[in-house]
């Protein structure tokens, strides 16, 4: 019990930690990862009981551990690698969608997957093995979407992150929804989801 009370002891840091996405555009008070693991939570329960055949308790599963690795990864953005130093250029990068070639993709990728697997291992390494196990191939699952679960979940967690950024745009004004729409575009195909990411453009631009 000592090991599992150390492991949500860690966890609890997720409270704390504050979206970087949110931190590189200057939000006020920005979400951090424990919220954004809760909403997404939510919404996949929720948005998945409309798929036939989707195992929800697993997709919920996948939804609570999916970034619970950035206890000690970190959270990152697409845009780290390439970065300016002025928060003039930053914010006009910020502007846009990051174009990679295929084999930078691949190796970000590898880059990102190898550090927060090692941070999951890490931070699950107390816990029952049978259940260290379970929630490592389901993050797996998340990442390389080896399952219909895991490739609705992946699409989900970029939802809630879109929904996010439309709130903090009616809110501040001056974020551009640009570099978020050409990622939605990339990323969704799955049509329950782009129902609802319709619904979110109606709702917010109605006035």
């Amino acid at each position: 019990m000592d090991k599992i009370l150390t492991f949500f002891t860690e966890i609890g840091k997720l409270k704390e930690l504050k979206r970087r996405g949110w931190v590189l555009r200057e939000i006020k008070n920005p979400e951090s990862v424990a919220d954004h693991i809760f909403r997404a939570t939510l919404m996949a329960w929720v948005l998945g009981r409309k798929k036939r055949g989707l195992n929800i308790e697993k997709v919920m599963k996948m939804a609570l551990i999916h970034d619970i690795c950035e206890v000690y990864a970190g959270d990152t953005t697409p845009y780290d690698s390439i970065l300016p130093k002025s928060k003039k250029e930053i914010r006009k990068l910020l502007r846009t969608w990051p174009r990679f070639s295929d084999s930078k993709k691949k190796r970000l990728s590898e880059k990102k997957f190898k550090k927060e697997k090692t941070a999951l291992e890490k931070l699950t390494r107390g816990l029952p093995k049978e259940l260290a196990r379970e929630m490592m191939d389901l993050w797996i699952d998340y990442e390389n979407g080896k399952t219909k679960e895991g490739r609705f979940f992946k699409q989900m967690d970029r939802l809630e992150n879109f929904l996010q950024a439309t709130e903090y745009w009616k809110k501040y004004k001056n974020l551009s929804q640009k570099s978020w729409w050409d990622q939605a575009r990339e990323s969704f195909d799955d049509p329950v989801l782009l129902e609802f990411m319709e619904k979110i453009d109606k709702q917010f631009h109605k006035n």
